[in-house]
């Protein structure tokens, strides 16, 4: 996959997830996202597609390399998520539980986009393989 598909398909993406929030933010009175979850959402968009475009350049670069750059990348993408949480939840008093539930939201999406993208390049390395 070429790095602007990924770059235009993680955009598009992006704006596809900040939907639901958006609503629930501005339309709804139930209080279910959290005063910082922009700032949450948009740090995790941004190690996102730090590692999806990192990745993508590994691939170019050392093509036998795509699959431990994608596991350190993604090892690297949940400890910066893991000390920006502690950071976050030191300075601000937050309810626990519907922080919790904004951060997976955003994490797994991001995560889920991650591995669509690694398939997605693996399949089309292994179809160029069988031709």
């Amino acid at each position: 996959m070429k790095i602007y598909y990924a770059i235009f398909f993680f955009v598009w993406f992006t704006f596809i997830i900040a939907i639901p929030p958006y609503y629930f933010e501005h339309y709804t009175t139930a209080k279910i996202i959290t005063p910082q979850f922009w700032l949450v959402f948009f740090f995790l968009a941004g190690l996102t597609l730090l590692v999806v475009t990192g990745v993508l350049i590994v691939r170019q670069m050392f093509p036998n390399m795509f699959s431990e750059a994608f596991l350190g990348a993604t090892v690297v993408k949940i400890l910066a998520c893991l000390v920006f949480v502690l950071v976050l939840l030191a300075k601000n008093k937050v309810n626990k539980y519907v922080f919790v539930g904004d951060f997976f939201y955003i994490y797994f999406l991001n995560t889920a986009f991650e591995v669509y993208i690694l398939l997605r390049t693996l399949r089309h390395k292994i179809l160029r393989q069988k031709t």
